[in-house]
């Protein structure tokens, strides 16, 4: 990769760094996609640790974390509750472009990886997502209650929890952030966990 090749595509990804998601992390400065994928990336290698992870690669997980938003760099950032498969398509056919014009063996490893977390039948591509719902869940509970919109209430609680159930270590941290919503919600001091 020449560095002219390697600014380019860091430029890119720097959008993502001003790319404002649906969550506040204070009051007066929302999360950006580059918050999101970089504490999804780290909460990835805290986990590498868990013997239930033990036979994950997790260098790969932690590299689907750091470029599952890339499309957003295009797009920018739409809500799940909002996002429609049209929207979905149209930034994965923007990323798939994107990343058709990088050397290789660049292209190659970012064709894979995002091949492997479109189909999520890997347990590295599994449990990246169920780290995507998970941080995206932590993210909400850090923004202010003034923020939520009413049908937030209830997806706090379902959002990803078929998918984080399926894990004992997932399930647990879920539990966690659970009760974390529940005391928010009923103003019992539910600012930190």
């Amino acid at each position: 990769m020449t560095p002219e090749q390697l600014l380019s595509i860091l430029n890119v990804a720097a959008r993502l760094k001003t790319s404002p998601r649906h969550c506040w992390t204070l009051p007066d400065r929302r999360e950006s996609v580059a918050d999101h994928s970089w504490r999804l990336a780290l909460t990835a290698m805290l986990l590498s640790g868990e013997a239930e992870f033990a036979a994950c690669d997790m260098n790969r997980v932690v590299r689907m974390c750091l470029i599952h938003d890339l499309g957003e760099a295009f797009t920018g950032d739409i809500p799940t509750f909002v996002k429609t498969k049209g929207d979905g398509a149209k930034e994965d056919a923007l990323l798939a472009d994107w990343v058709a014009g990088f050397p290789e063996p660049q292209r190659g490893e970012w064709q894979a990886l995002l091949e492997e977390m479109d189909a999520l039948q890997t347990p590295e591509a599994k449990l990246y997502k169920s780290l995507d719902r998970l941080e995206a869940l932590i993210a909400h509970n850090e923004s202010d209650l003034s923020t939520w919109l009413p049908l937030e209430y209830d997806l706090q609680f379902t959002y990803g929890k078929e998918q984080m159930d399926a894990s004992p270590t997932l399930a647990r941290i879920r539990a966690a952030v659970d009760d974390w919503s529940r005391r928010k919600i009923d103003g019992e001091g539910g600012c930190t966990p």
